[in-house]
């Protein structure tokens, strides 16, 4: 165990010093053999091929807010700062930067790619009077006229206005702007200071301004440069503005301007940042070496974050290659998002194995590098594995930082250990580090998934009087917690509070909202919330049409209207249905449309295919279990039929199994199977569990069987079984009633060998897989059926509701008698279906949503 015990530190005591990477014997990832320091990198590299889209920036990064776009038409600087801009401790930190974990990447000790400053010492102390004694712009003008002769030219004046900016004296930058411009004659050198001050605008977010600064020098005739034009693609780039960014390079061109390698450089991360497609980022880097501009390590380090934004682990790995054939020096930076985007892409193992190279390129791992992949172990599942990694980062005395306690913070919640949770945040504490939304984010989760409701708002108070904003991800996280614990009227006010908030829902928050209603039944509302999710520009994603694929054939809430109140005018329709789930919470009725809903879940996949949103393991296994509520065996038969035009692989073997073509089928459900097992536990499970119930559920009993034994195989639940005891509480109902026969099967085998059983065997169903009572679920239930059906000796233990047991003894005699093989041996309830019954239903076409 990798816990933090309550007495111990979990701040490193010793400073950071150079090490030797060691290797952790707990990191399961450490069992491959990495002794090919290179052998990761030697896929041919192609950036011309069409590759995924990458996401839109994450959920808890706001859009910067603009200055109205009004400044950008004044022809002077006479009116170029109307607004008095706040002066900001955190500006040489946070300037630009949208969220702690873009500053997590700023990493110490990075090599400068910026120009080596050749100010003056005067203009140090110019700085200084400037700061003290410049309150206003008349005392600016004062110290500024004070030092004229002293200073020596564009050089002293840009690194004022660059300190200013830094320090985020917006209004003194600028200030000091136009008394230099004023002053200064020559046409390159105002341009010069052009660039400087739109860089640092571009730096404080302020795009707006930037963009009148540019304006105003170009109408002014000394705009038309190559740096100014690229200062302004950098501002925009930095507040992810990449279509603007793209539309001021065509513009320089057009003026007559060579683009340089400053300016490709500049427009590759504004794409990154603005969360462009891969495709089109790499249009901008084609179109660089077509005209001769060499790429350099910011231009590689660039291209990389945008794999990592979209998890584009191979398109990443691809580029990394291609720096070394071209001889170009990899930085921590590039270690640190290369790992980014390959944990984004679920490639645990393969993230380790560079990780524990870099020392052999005199690179060490830093805190960004163990919070990257200490984040990445969480998210694939690997809790354990994260927290191995936290050890060993302690113990080589690396110090933490905000990103990382709050990642450490994540997997204690997510792990159900709470107390450890409040450890860390002791530790930020003690450490000068304060919580922030992030941290207050992980709570709410970790307590909500302990069903502690009392806890989750005591916390949510907790925050608001620690004067901490909640964001858009802590409403998404209120209100998937309250909805989870059928708490609907709280939920419907943290809705209430966020459009008060004036936030702008994301694909999160609403993919919240339609899960909610989709868990309820209602289907009509969730697909209504997705056309008005759409309409306003926010693109769905797979998670959201999981949620309403998932919803169709389950027992529907009735959508009837609700009575008009005052508050309910006010609202919009997101409330009104969360208005209803209160009203009615309980009042169900079985609401099967047949093949209706079939039409409708092929209009889903059909949409998510025009989008571009590839279905996952999850989609796959809410289709599945679509399919077990379809009203019959034809109709779940056509679904995966028509599915096959989307995806062969996934819907042919799961049609093959259905029609009972196993033995044609088997070698291509091997190969599904080996991808489904790069999966996490839960995530494969769930999978089995889907594909199995859908064969048990259509007499498909031997196919059933035969796949629960393949995930026994493979481990997917483990420890199912020994000769004394077999444990469902993972399994679905079919997967666990087949998985029996094959346990009794087996113990019947030991029997008959003359082996003596255990003296007392126990089926455990637990909790079963959507119970919240102990010993009360549909699987209990199902395996009571079972064994009541089969005449096994097994009955309920006294201690455990949840609990089947049979002494040995009288087990072994059961198995021993004549008709129990009968009972055990499973056979298919159905046959192939006549085809001519198919053939009706061919030619029907999707619903449109």
């Amino acid at each position: 165990m990798a816990s933090t015990p309550p007495h111990c530190s979990i701040t490193p005591s010793k400073p950071y010093h150079n090490h030797q990477f060691a290797q952790n014997p707990n990191l399961k990832s450490q069992r491959h053999n990495h002794h090919q320091p290179q052998q990761w990198t030697t896929q041919k590299v192609s950036l011309t091929n069409p590759l995924p889209a990458a996401p839109a920036p994450t959920r808890n990064v706001a859009k910067p807010s603009a200055t109205p776009s009004g400044l950008s038409q004044n022809p002077t600087f006479s009116s170029i700062c109307p607004l008095q801009v706040p002066k900001s401790e955190l500006a040489t930190v946070f300037s630009g930067r949208r969220s702690t974990r873009f500053v997590s990447k700023m990493h110490l000790g990075r090599p400068k790619t910026t120009v080596g400053s050749r100010h003056s010492s005067v203009a140090e102390e110019a700085l200084q009077q400037a700061i003290q004694f410049g309150k206003d712009d008349v005392c600016l003008d004062k110290v500024l006229l004070g030092f004229e002769k002293k200073l020596s030219g564009s050089d002293d004046y840009t690194f004022l206005l660059r300190e200013l900016g830094n320090r985020g004296e917006c209004r003194k930058a600028i200030r000091c702007f136009e008394f230099a411009v004023r002053r200064e004659k020559r046409k390159t050198e105002q341009g010069k200071l052009t660039s400087a001050m739109i860089s640092t605008l571009g730096r404080l977010g302020n795009v707006e301004l930037a963009k009148s600064v540019f304006e105003t020098a170009l109408n002014e005739g000394y705009g038309n440069t190559v740096y100014t034009y690229s200062a302004l693609i950098s501002a925009y780039g930095r507040s992810g503005y990449w279509e603007e960014a793209k539309r001021v390079l065509e513009s320089m061109k057009d003026s007559g301007l060579k683009p340089n390698l400053v300016t490709y450089n500049a427009v590759i991360d504004a794409c990154g940042k603005g969360g462009a497609d891969f495709k089109r980022v790499v249009e901008v880097f084609d179109e660089m070496l077509r005209n001769g501009v060499q790429p350099d390590r910011i231009t590689y380090n660039s291209l990389l974050a945008v794999c990592s934004r979209g998890g584009l682990w191979e398109a990443a790995r691809n580029l990394f290659n291609e720096m070394l054939e071209r001889g170009i020096y990899q930085d921590i930076y590039t270690y640190n998002t290369l790992l980014d985007a390959i944990c984004k892409g679920g490639q645990m193992d393969l993230a380790y194995q560079i990780m524990s190279e870099m020392p052999l390129k005199n690179i060490l791992p830093n805190v960004v590098t163990y919070s990257t992949m200490i984040d990445g172990y969480a998210k694939a599942g690997r809790l354990e594995d994260a927290l191995n990694l936290f050890s060993e980062m302690k113990f080589l005395a690396i110090p933490l930082d905000r990103v990382l306690y709050n990642t450490l913070l994540s997997v204690y919640a997510k792990l159900g250990r709470l107390e450890e949770s409040l450890n860390v945040c002791k530790e930020m504490e003690n450490s000068g580090i304060t919580r922030d939304v992030v941290s207050y984010n992980a709570l709410l989760g970790g307590y909500g998934k302990q069903g502690n409701y009392d806890e989750v708002e005591r916390m949510y108070q907790e925050m608001k009087a620690e004067r901490v904003s909640p964001n858009v991800l802590t409403y998404s996280t209120l209100i998937d917690v309250y909805s989870k614990g059928g708490f609907y009227r709280e939920a419907m006010e943290v809705f209430r509070e966020f459009k008060r908030a004036g936030l702008k829902a994301d694909v999160v928050l609403y993919s919240e909202l339609i899960n909610a209603l989709c868990k309820n039944g209602l289907v009509e509302s969730a697909v209504s919330l997705l056309d008005e999710m759409t309409k306003k520009g926010i693109r769905p994603n797979v998670i959201t049409y999981n949620s309403i694929i998932d919803a169709f054939g389950r027992s529907t809430t009735a959508e009837s209207a609700l009575s008009e109140s005052p508050a309910s005018k006010e609202d919009n329709q997101i409330i009104k249905m969360f208005g209803q789930l209160a009203v009615e919470k309980g009042l169900l009725k079985k609401d099967n449309k047949g093949r209706q809903e079939i039409l409708c879940i092929l209009g889903v996949i059909q949409k998510m295919h025009e989008l571009n949103i590839k279905p996952n393991v999850v989609t796959f296994s809410a289709i599945l279990n679509a399919c077990s509520r379809c009203n019959s065996f034809e109709d779940a038969s056509i679904l995966l039929e028509e599915l096959r035009l989307f995806d062969n692989q996934v819907y042919g073997v799961a049609h093959g199994l259905l029609m009972g073509f196993r033995e044609n089928i088997w070698v291509q459900a091997q190969s599904l199977f080996d991808e489904v097992k790069q999966m996490d536990n839960a995530t494969a499970s769930a999978f089995y569990n889907a594909l199995t119930d859908m064969l048990w559920h259509f007499g498909q009993k031997r196919g059933a069987q035969l796949v629960v034994l393949e995930g026994k195989r493979r481990n997917v639940w483990e420890s199912v079984w020994t000769n004394s005891s077999l444990d469902l509480h993972l399994m679905s109902s079919g997967a666990a009633r087949a998985m029996l026969h094959s346990w009794l099967l087996n113990i019947r085998s030991v029997v008959f060998e003359g082996q003596e059983l255990p003296k007392l065997l126990s089926i455990l169903t637990g909790w079963g897989k959507h119970s919240k009572v102990v010993g009360d679920s549909s699987l209990r239930r199902a395996i009571e059926s079972l064994l009541i059906s089969i005449g096994a000796p097994f009955q309920v233990a006294k201690c455990n509701l949840g609990r089947f047991v049979s002494p040995g003894p009288v087990a072994a005699a059961w198995l021993k008698e004549s008709g129990t093989l009968k009972v055990l041996v499973l056979n298919d309830d159905r046959s192939s279906p006549d085809s001519t019954k198919l053939d009706k239903f061919s030619n029907f076409q999707m619903l449109q949503l």
